[in-house]
Parts: C-alpha cells; structure tokens; sequence
C-alpha cells in the first residue's frame, strides 16, 4: 500500500504540499509505509484496533440506544507539526490561558473589564457558566483554570485559528497518551528516528500541578480524581488519570466535609483530602451552592473550598470564559490584560445578540457555521453550505426566538490528513487539541495533543459523538536527534 494515489484535492494537508511533496518531517514515515510489504499497514491497523478493544478504551454516547460503550477510532498514519510551528502555538496558547485566567479572576472579583466597557456585563451574567456563588472568590494561588483544551484548526492557507477554549472538564488527553503508546509499537523505528517530543509525562506533569495547589502547610498533599461515575461519557478517561497519577478515583459518595475540611471515606477510617481534580459539572458540585437535587456532589464542599481547606481543579465558575458568545471577546481579553495582540487569532465569529452580526448571519446562512452557544460535542450546529433549505429556516427562527444562544463562523477548508480506507489513503478533515496546565510555578502545553478526525467523507464535525476518530499527533524536535521516549529502547528493555 502506497500514498501514490494520494490526491490533496486542493486542501491544505498536512502531511504533502500542494505540488504532493512531503512536508518537512514527513518524508520518512511516507518512505516506510511505501516500503511496508502488501497488506502488512491494513494488519497493523487491525492490530492497533485490537489493542484499544483490549484496553477498553471507549467513551459513551448519550442516547445512542444501539450501544452505549463505543471504541474510539483509531487512524494508525501520524500527523506532523514541525517544532517552529508548535513553538508559536505553545506561546500562543500560554498567552490565551494566562489572560482568561486574569478575565475569571476580574468577573468574579473587580470586574475591571466590565466597568471598563470591554466585555458587556449582560454577555456575561447571562453566560450559562457564570455562577453567583462564585463572586468573591480568591482559589488558591489565584489559579481559576489548572487545566485547558483548546481547540485549533488551520484553514486553507495553512494558518492556525482557535476555534473554542474548553475550560470547564476537557476530556480527551487519555487518547493522546494510548494514541501514543499505540504508535510507538506500530512504528518503532519511525518514531525513534523522527525525534518526537514526548506525552508520557502527561499525569506526572498533571500530579505535581495538583499538589502545588495544595492549602499552605500540607507537606504530602491528598489528591483525588472525582467522576461522576460509570455512566459518564468521559469515564474512562477519569479512571485512567487517577490510575496513571496514581491517586485515588472518587464519586461524591466518596466524599464528606467534617469539622470545615472535605474527608475521603475509607476502610481505616476518614482521610482527609486537600486537592481534587473535579470531572463533574458545577451544578451538580454541592447542592447547598448549586443544585438542591444533586445527588451526587458533596454537601458544604463551596464552603470548604471558600475558606481554603481544599483546592479544586478546574475552579467552579470557569465556565463563563468558555461561554462560545464570550469567545468573540477573547482578543480583546488579551490585550485588556496583557497588552498583547493575540499570537494565535480566532476564526472570525458573529454574535447573533448583536444586531448587526444578527442581520448578517440571517442573511448569509447558506455560507456560515452556526452554533448554539451552550452546546458541545457537535451537537447544535448548522452547517449552513451542506444544510436543506428547511434546515436553514429552521436554524433562523432559533436564531429570531434567542439571539443570545447562538454564533456563526465562515466555513473554513479545514486542513485534512490521510486517512487509511480500506486498500487506500483519502483526506480527510482535522483539528488539533493541546491541552495547557496552568500551575502556580510554570506553564505546561502537551506537545500536541488530540488529533480529531472526521471519519465521514467531506465532513467537517470531528467530534468523537458524531463519529470522528483520532489520530497520534507528532511534535517534532527543532534539533532533531532520537525520540526522548524512544521506543526503541522500551522494546530492548533499556
């Protein structure tokens, strides 16, 4: 099986240019699937497909009724970011992180940036992330946001764009680091000779994070990883971490506040807890802050948390700065904050609760993507080139009934990747997920991160609930030289 069919058809790709030369990097992972023999790239695919069955790496897929538990898909050819591109997203993300950290802080504390006209102060009250109880709150260290997935794409010139900051409970880093441990196999000799940037240090990096956050005082911090349980989506990805960073994985169950300080129940007794690093939404955190009918947050945790006896990762009220209406401020956040122009800008956005932009969007639906604020996973989008004219109208009245809820983007010609079909490569569309920890004494992006795939010809959703698959994500070296985690030497036991 060769690329020799390969056809770009005139998208930026990223692994040929546009003339069907390999990019920079590229060219050996290409010269060793050309020299693979017949058949032998489809058999490790089944093999990799195989591997991930085994490990039972999945998600769920609310209100699928055919089957709830799915395997991720996997596309077993890499994708390639050279070390100068990645150095100009690592600073471009650290920078985008570093001023929504500032922006939380201010909304719920000084609000500057609202007195100051930058942010209208109704944008933000009525962002479904924005939470009351939040206002006055000082987290520890300042820190809002520990951890973040950010959302890139390039469009056809090859540009980078932030398309959406998940600052609440990103999901998707577990992916990165099987991806990886699954390619390493796969290609040994490739990866080792490429000079890879490595992943695997992801949870010890998210660990040592953690306990930093930890109250003044505690020598050796408790950390917990909190699900909600079995039937989350992200579940795997919550048992995963805590085995990986080898802490406990707790349900709120797990959980009580005695005398002030939150408890983690166990067979010798109450053990206290000083960090946790929450997968569960605000609302269902502590019913006497949020929700009266959670069943499963822990009582009086928000007051813990106000008086510092524990640290929370992400902060509740982070939710307002992921708000996809409030993501059309983001360059001005920036340059409120930092004084910055933004290093990596966003896809040009229309906010249908102002009028213009409202005006435009309605006229111009056949052209636009369009989104419903406080949706996610793909859900809630109008893709208005590939959509029916019922659909558009349809998509309109939402928009007349509650301007507020929704956006609207250019279509861009996302950047697309080889993709294995069956005897053959096809191009198929991506984005990129790094993932950002935003610690008290440093700054950490994942080299990388999720590669999303979608897996349908000519769609342009990526999304793991709407089908798309993913791929390993290849940050290589600016000094080149063998992979630091080499897969060589893992095989030979070194």
């Amino acid at each position: 099986m060769r690329f020799d069919g390969y056809d770009t058809e005139g998208f930026y790709d990223e692994v040929f240019d546009s003339q069907g030369k390999p990019r920079p990097g590229a060219d050996l992972l290409i010269q060793r699937v050309n020299a693979l023999p017949e058949s032998e790239l489809q058999r490790r695919q089944k093999a990799a497909e195989i591997a991930l069955l085994n490990l039972g790496i999945t998600f769920n897929v609310y209100g699928s009724e055919a089957q709830t538990e799915k395997i991720f898909p996997f596309d077993i050819v890499p994708r390639i970011v050279q070390a100068k591109e990645w150095d100009v997203l690592e600073r471009g993300l650290t920078q985008r992180i570093t001023a929504l950290n500032s922006f939380i802080h201010d909304v719920y504390n000084d609000q500057k940036i609202i007195k100051d006209g930058i942010v209208p102060a109704e944008l933000i009250f009525s962002a479904d992330g924005f939470r009351k109880p939040c206002i006055g709150l000082e987290p520890p260290c300042g820190i809002w946001c520990h951890i973040t997935g950010t959302d890139l794409v390039r469009d056809g010139s090859g540009e980078f764009f932030v398309l959406e900051d998940n600052l609440r409970c990103p999901s998707g880093v577990s992916y990165v680091l099987e991806n990886r441990l699954l390619m390493k196999r796969t290609f040994p000799m490739v990866f080792d000779a490429c000079s890879v940037q490595p992943v695997t240090d992801y949870p010890s990096r998210l660990l040592e994070m953690l306990q930093e956050m930890a109250p003044p005082g505690v020598r050796s911090p408790v950390a917990v990883v909190w699900t909600p349980g079995i039937y989350n989506s992200a579940y795997f990805e919550h048992s995963f971490l805590a085995q990986q960073m080898g802490v406990p994985l707790v349900e709120g169950g797990d959980l009580v506040v005695h005398r002030g300080e939150v408890m983690m129940r166990t067979t010798k007794g109450l053990e206290r807890v000083d960090v946790i690093y929450r997968r569960i939404d605000d609302d269902f955190m502590d019913p006497k802050a949020f929700r009266a009918d959670s069943m499963l947050g822990v009582p009086g945790l928000m007051k813990a948390y106000s008086k510092g006896k524990v640290a929370l990762a992400n902060a509740p009220g982070t939710g307002v700065a992921d708000d996809k209406a409030v993501y059309a401020y983001v360059p001005e956040i920036i340059r409120y904050y930092l004084g910055e122009d933004p290093i990596i800008n966003n896809v040009p956005t229309y906010a249908c609760w102002r009028d213009d932009d409202r005006k435009y969007v309605l006229e111009n639906l056949d052209k636009l993507v369009v989104k419903a604020v406080n949706e996610s996973g793909g859900y809630g989008m109008l893709i208005g080139p590939h959509a029916s004219k019922a659909e558009r109208e349809e998509f309109a009245r939402r928009i007349k009934a509650s301007p507020r809820t929704y956006i609207a983007q250019p279509t861009l010609a996302l950047s697309r990747v080889p993709v294995l079909v069956d005897d053959h490569f096809e191009g198929r569309h991506v984005d990129l997920r790094p993932y950002i920890l935003f610690g008290a004494k440093s700054t950490y992006v994942l080299p990388g991160g999720l590669t999303r795939v979608a897996l349908k010809k000519g769609s342009l959703v990526v999304n793991s609930s709407q089908g798309g698959g993913s791929k390993d994500t290849w940050v290589l070296n600016a000094e080149g030289g063998p992979s630091p985690e080499s897969a060589l030497k893992e095989e030979e036991g070194l």
